[in-house]
């Protein structure tokens, strides 16, 4: 049974973004006892997942539902040899320490797969373009898992009666919409599994035709906040899947509106970015993004309190007048910038070493940290002592931070702190910081 999200029941719908799959019961007809001694059949249900889908380069994007997949098993049977193959394409540390991306193709071949791997590169190139990802590229891991399909392409490319015999099912005009870029979600899920961390998934769909979805509900046994799809080849597929990173990692809400909507009545909203305070409220109350108010935004003019957010055109505002949450091709606004840069921090962190801190290091051995951005300084301590002449510094030797061959343990501290002005939130800063601590043989 599909339908359509009723444009009037705004705050159903948006409650079941942030919900788990709907599932929509039909109602079982119960014969009358004096035709029938039966008993009434089983209600049937129909699982379904919401999607957001953009009908085109920089345009709002639209909501629907859609059938949900039935999750296969976690490991599906090797559809040839490479399948479920996994790459790690960028490689900026260890699982767990950083942002993990999983792009998996679809509609590639046995003998395309080197074509998928190019994609990857290519479109995670033009993702981690956009800010605040182009400062903080090295928090981030890029996973490619091989999906191999038994043909090239992609359902309803070009037209609508083309099917594809694909890995992961993707379609266009998926609930009868051209745009739409639907996939097994059950069978993503199942590939996604194959990688060692998934904190974000990327279907590459292998086509040049526009098109994309963002599925914000799954309720992932990985562990991932979503699933994005987009054509490989389209250049503008990747504002999609920037769009749909806002929902995963800065728990940011839409800030377009449906006219049918009308005035929202509900309570204030959980998210970062739509408030139903105005701007002198917000800076009054000291709300939401009144830090941000009045300061020059990188979407364009300045931050304040515009109406028209979450989909409803009155009583919602949202930050700035056309940031990415409401238009593709636009940057993320301030207020979005500094949730985001926190929900990468969520997954990974402000400090690590190519240096193991089990064990001891000996006071000649090197000793290397990374850091995560330019705006992120490090200082050295000896025993609780700040050394100095360490600030800064990534690699140093014990010795040369004054431990000396004594015969004594020593303990040596890293302490990392990312001093960007993007974040000005003092609980969220709390994120922006860490440490490494490792034992000295002197």
């Amino acid at each position: 049974m599909r339908r359509r999200i009723s444009l009037a029941a705004g705050a159903a719908l948006t409650a079941a973004l942030a919900a788990t799959a709907t599932t929509v019961t039909a109602t079982a007809t119960t014969t009358s006892a004096k035709t029938s001694k039966s008993a009434a059949p089983e209600p049937k249900s129909e699982r379904t997942q919401h999607v957001e889908y953009f009908t085109g380069p920089g345009g709002h994007p639209r909501h629907t539902t859609v059938p949900a997949s039935t999750p296969p098993p976690r490991t599906l049977r090797p559809s040839a040899a490479g399948d479920g193959a996994v790459t790690k394409v960028i490689d900026n540390g260890t699982v767990g320490s950083k942002v993990d991306v999983v792009f998996i193709g679809d509609g590639y071949t046995a003998a395309q797969q080197g074509d998928f791997h190019a994609d990857v590169r290519a479109k995670w190139a033009k993702m981690s373009a956009v800010e605040p990802y182009a400062s903080y590229k090295k928090l981030f891991n890029v996973w490619a898992v091989d999906a191999v399909s038994r043909q090239s392409g992609v359902s309803g490319d070009p037209g609508e009666g083309v099917v594809k015999d694909t890995a992961l099912k993707s379609r266009f005009f998926c609930d009868g919409i051209e745009r739409l870029l639907c996939v097994d979600t059950g069978r993503v899920e199942s590939y996604a599994a194959k990688a060692p961390a998934a904190d974000l998934v990327v279907v590459l769909s292998n086509s040049t035709k526009y098109g994309g979805a963002g599925y914000n509900d799954i309720v992932s046994q990985v562990g991932y906040d979503g699933i994005a799809t987009a054509s490989s080849d389209n250049d503008d597929s990747d504002q999609v899947a920037v769009h749909e990173t806002g929902h995963s990692f800065g728990k940011l809400a839409d800030e377009y509106q449906y006219e049918e909507y009308g005035t929202y009545t509900g309570a204030e909203p959980g998210s970062a970015n739509t408030s139903k305070l105005t701007a002198a409220e917000l800076t009054a109350q000291k709300k939401k993004w009144y830090r941000w108010v009045g300061k020059t935004s990188p979407d364009g003019g300045k931050v304040g309190a515009f109406e028209g957010a979450g989909y409803y055109p009155k009583g919602l505002y949202r930050p700035t007048d056309d940031s990415i949450m409401r238009s593709l091709g636009r940057e993320f606004n301030l207020p979005g910038r500094e949730a985001m840069i926190a929900g990468f921090y969520r997954h990974a962190k402000a400090l690590t070493s190519t240096t193991s801190t089990s064990g001891k290091v000996g006071s000649r051995d090197k000793v290397t940290v990374r850091l995560p951005a330019a705006t992120t300084t490090v200082r050295w301590y000896v025993d609780g002592r700040e050394v100095q002449a360490g600030r800064g510094r990534t690699s140093v030797t014990p010795r040369s931070l004054g431990v000396k061959p004594d015969g004594k343990t020593h303990t040596l501290t890293a302490k990392a702190v990312d001093r960007t002005d993007a974040v000005v939130d003092p609980e969220l800063r709390k994120r922006l910081s860490g440490s490494l601590t490792w034992k000295v043989a002197g």
